[in-house]
């Protein structure tokens, strides 16, 4: 009966015969399970002549649904922007969007690929080795630049800072890590299925970035005017103040590793580190073994 109210929400109007051989029964069963139907309230009405039959009373779905007209919206478009990592839900959105009587939203378009790139296969194969508990395996490049394999039992992605992380349960040791899913290389899901414990998914337990496992470090950047584009994208406003001629002074506080040294190098002649004195020094080294590459 389900099946009948969900169809005649898709095609408006069936005729007996029409859902009778959808059911594979006779039509006078159609006609007793409408009767079942319209006494428990639903409004259905049949019309005879050409282009009639059976119809649901428009829009009877959405009156007397338990959910707001809002809260469909919002779970049609969070289907929607799940889509860039599942990529199944298809299905899902078109079943929704006829309960609701909605069309799917389109304001917004989720790509987690990077430019140039389609990585879509590795979120569905976390998703789904997540989902049903499969042990991974990868290469993987740490922030030192140090090469291992990891054989890994995965618990969650985590989106953190512009950056997507695998929260996963390490074998080798021995404890819940994070890793950056751009380091991770040569993805593999095993066949192998692991026992999740309940208590690795406590938000309690959940360790602190790679970064923040480095004693951190306050620094003083001027940055020149035209890197604007920059500041903004990398800096929150409370740690920047424009100078009066144009340039930025920013005080912001990172993890002191190779990590950071790379990200003000990256700047090249549009930043200057004004504190502390170690990390100019430790710049002006590494500038002058790059220059000399050069000569």
């Amino acid at each position: 009966m389900f099946e009948i109210i969900y169809l005649l929400m898709h095609k408006k109007t069936l005729t007996a015969k029409e859902l009778a051989d959808q059911f594979e029964v006779s039509p006078r069963t159609i006609y007793r399970d409408i009767d079942t139907l319209c006494e428990a309230g639903i409004p259905i009405y049949t019309t005879k002549g050409k282009g009639g039959g059976i119809r649901l009373v428009d829009s009877y779905i959405l009156n007397k649904s338990i959910l707001s007209e809002k809260e469909q919206e919002e779970i049609l478009s969070s289907l929607y922007g799940l889509h860039a990592v599942s990529g199944d839900t298809e299905q899902v959105l078109s079943k929704l969007s006829g309960l609701f009587n909605k069309t799917s939203p389109s304001w917004i378009e989720v790509d987690l690929s990077q430019w140039g790139a389609d990585d879509s296969g590795k979120y569905q194969l976390l998703r789904t080795a997540i989902l049903q508990q499969r042990v991974i395996v990868f290469d993987y490049y740490n922030s030192y630049g140090q090469f291992s394999r990891r054989r890994v039992e995965p618990l969650q992605l985590w989106f953190k800072h512009k950056t997507w992380y695998l929260r996963a349960y390490c074998t080798d040791k021995e404890a819940v890590r994070l890793f950056k899913l751009t380091r991770m290389k040569r993805l593999e899901q095993l066949e192998d299925i692991f026992e999740e414990c309940p208590l690795l998914r406590t938000d309690g337990l959940l360790p602190d970035p790679p970064s923040r496992q480095t004693p951190s470090i306050q620094l003083v950047l001027r940055i020149d005017a035209s890197q604007a584009y920059r500041v903004f994208d990398e800096f929150e406003e409370e740690q920047i103040t424009k100078e009066q001629d144009g340039s930025w002074l920013v005080t912001v506080e990172y993890p002191e590793d190779e990590w950071v040294y790379g990200y003000l190098m990256s700047y090249g002649p549009y930043a200057e580190v004004l504190a502390p004195a170690h990390i100019r020094d430790i710049l002006k080294e590494r500038l002058q073994l790059a220059a000399n590459r050069y000569l």
